[in-house]
C-alpha cells in the first residue's frame, strides 16, 4: 500500500513559479514511476510529467516541456514537480500517481493517487 499526499499549490501570478511535493509512505519507493497529473474544470485527467524508476528517465508533456521539471528523491521518498514560467492555462488541481516502475499518460494505470493540490494562476 502506498499512501501520496501532494503540497505546494497555491496562487501565483503569470510568470511566477511554484514547486510541488509529493510525500509517498512506502517500502520500496524506488520501485515506483512517479507521475504528476493535473485536472481542470471540465475536462480529462492529463499527464504532465514522470519520473520512471526503471531506468531514471522523465518525461513531460508538450505543453510544459521548458517549464515545468521533474525530479525524485528517493532518501526522502518524495517526487517534485518545478513549475516555472506558469501561465492561466495551467491552473488546475494536480495530483501525483504511483505505479511499479515504467511511466504511462493513462491515469487508468495508476495503483496509487494523493488529494490534490490546487494550482491557480492569474493576476
Amino acid at each position: 500500500q502506498v499512501q501520496l499526499v501532494e503540497s505546494g499549490g497555491g496562487l501565483v501570478q503569470p510568470g511566477g513559479s511554484l514547486r510541488l511535493s509529493c510525500a509517498a509512505s512506502a517500502r520500496s519507493f524506488s520501485s515506483y514511476a512517479m507521475s504528476w497529473f493535473r485536472q481542470a474544470p471540465g475536462k480529462e485527467r492529463e499527464g504532465v510529467s514522470c519520473f520512471s524508476a526503471s531506468d531514471s528517465s522523465t518525461y513531460s508533456a508538450d505543453s510544459v516541456k521548458g517549464r515545468f521539471t521533474v525530479s525524485r528523491d528517493n532518501a526522502k521518498n518524495t517526487v517534485y514537480l518545478q513549475m516555472n514560467s506558469l501561465k492561466p492555462e495551467d491552473t488546475a488541481v494536480y495530483y501525483c500517481a504511483a505505479r511499479p516502475w515504467t511511466c504511462s499518460s493513462h491515469p487508468y494505470q495508476y495503483n496509487y493517487w494523493g488529494q490534490g493540490t490546487q494550482v491557480f494562476v492569474s493576476s
